[in-house]
């Protein structure tokens, strides 16, 4: 299992170092056939007299799947006993629906989805760059799903909304928690104002508006 562990505003010490390593490599100690990596990044205020909180955020790489936590305390030994309590609950939680999802699934021919070119230069004569609020950058497999699977993933990433590309329509769709309750799922709308795919109503009965406030918590 590959572990990194990153800071911003902290100087990873050794005894630091050593302490992420002995919890976390306990949180996850029963699902090392599913772990392939775990990344660790730790954070402190700017200026601690106005925001005293220290931060944990532990992501896990395991099968294809992303497990999430995060935590903040005033003392950071104390937010990586919380992050890593927390993450051992969201991989038990996984492994517990993944067995489920094994037990009840029926045999069947996969679907094989037909592979669309891509334009050779996506960014044409354009010089790319990034809004200057921007100050970090997350790469992640987008494999297709149902809505459902999205749903699952959700639950496990501590977030309030989650990025996945539908297997129905092959788009980027985004699911989220509504505020009054439940969930909705943007998706993208064609040149005609409809959506594609039998989902296409739920993107539209609810506002952008509450999705993006919903989304502003992160």
């Amino acid at each position: 299992m590959k572990l990194v562990i990153q800071g911003k505003n902290i100087e990873i010490t050794d005894a630091i170092r050593e302490y992420v390593h002995q919890k976390i490599e306990k949180a996850v100690s029963h699902f090392q056939t599913l772990t392939t990596e775990v990344d660790v990044h730790l954070s402190v205020a700017r200026n601690p007299r106005i925001n005293p909180k220290q931060t944990a955020e532990v992501t896990i790489y395991a099968n294809g799947t992303v497990v999430r936590a995060e935590e903040s305390s005033e003392n950071l030994y104390a937010s990586i006993d919380l992050v890593s309590n927390k993450i051992a609950r969201q991989l038990r939680k996984y492994k517990e629906k993944r067995r489920e999802k094994q037990l009840h699934a029926s045999v069947r021919t996969p679907e094989v989805l037909p592979q669309e070119p891509v334009a050779p230069n996506l960014v044409q004569d354009r010089a790319p760059e990034l809004p200057s609020d921007v100050v970090r950058m997350k790469y992640f497999a987008m494999p297709p799903m149902t809505i459902d699977e999205a749903l699952e993933q959700l639950e496990l990433v501590d977030h309030d909304f989650y990025m996945f590309r539908n297997v129905e329509t092959g788009e980027i769709n985004v699911i989220y928690e509504r505020n009054h309750g439940g969930f909705g799922v943007i998706q993208p709308r064609n040149g005609n104002g409809h959506t594609n795919g039998k989902h296409a109503k739920t993107a539209q009965d609810h506002s952008v508006e509450e999705a993006a406030s919903a989304m502003g918590h992160r």
